[in-house]
């Protein structure tokens, strides 16, 4: 056993059919093309999800009503090779207020080819959450987690 290291993180590959910058560019402004719209902390139906492209900036759901959440912060940018962003959603699947409480996301895009890129996920600092960091774990590593988010993401590429 490799130790609570090895299970605080989860990791996900895929190749996309697209150029490095092409892969970035879709997946941080068409984030909300792949975030299935139920993923959502608002309560009332999703208009649109929208990422800030800037260090400071956000990920957040917009209602139809107009209310918004906020549930990640965007902590590194450097297209189109990295992004990183918090994840301030709690073990109860509420928002957290707390930074020291939240996980990261690091997406990481390596150009094998002209046309083909790697795509490498890495959600880590789960433990963070405190009690419950398991529950995070389950949900984002499960079938309707990244795993579900990454294979809409590559059908955003289908036929272009």
């Amino acid at each position: 056993m490799t130790g609570t290291a090895e299970t605080t993180v989860v990791r996900r590959q895929i190749i996309v059919q697209a150029s490095i910058e092409r892969a970035f560019t879709v997946f941080t402004e068409r984030f909300g093309d792949f975030k299935p719209p139920e993923h959502t902390l608002l309560g009332v139906a999703l208009a649109e999800t929208v990422f800030e492209p800037r260090v400071g900036g956000h990920i957040y759901d917009r209602g139809v009503d107009g209310s918004e959440c906020r549930w990640a912060r965007i902590l590194a940018y450097d297209p189109p090779h990295r992004v990183v962003f918090s994840w301030d959603i709690s073990p109860a699947w509420r928002l957290e207020t707390d930074p020291d409480n939240t996980s990261e996301v690091e997406v990481l895009f390596t150009a094998e080819a002209a046309d083909r890129t790697r795509v490498d996920l890495e959600h880590r600092l789960l433990d963070r959450h405190g009690p419950g960091w398991q529950g995070v774990h389950d949900g984002v590593s499960g079938d309707e987690g990244w795993p579900l988010y990454l294979d809409r993401y590559v059908a955003l590429f289908a036929g272009h």
